[in-house]
């Protein structure tokens, strides 16, 4: 019985692993931001509110993705 290999992934898995965990926070920046400008649109006496909020969304969306990139380190390939 003879077995061939379709496919062989080689290299690092975690670029990989990195790239599918960018996709979370990118989206979620795009949500968080459009729905803050949308709020700053309909209510502008409130946008210096909105505003520091977002930022703080931001950063913990960011520490989302610096996780995914750690992971890729720390785990082993």
């Amino acid at each position: 019985m003879d077995v061939t290999t379709l496919a062989e992934v080689s290299g690092n898995i975690g670029t990989i692993g990195y790239g599918l965990a960018a996709v979370g926070p990118g989206i979620g920046l795009g949500i968080l931001i459009g729905k803050t400008i949308e709020g700053m649109a309909r209510q502008p006496e409130v946008s210096g509110q909105l505003r520091t909020t977002m930022f703080i969304g931001i950063a913990f969306v960011e520490v989302l993705a610096l996780l995914g990139l750690v992971a890729g380190f720390i785990v082993p390939a």
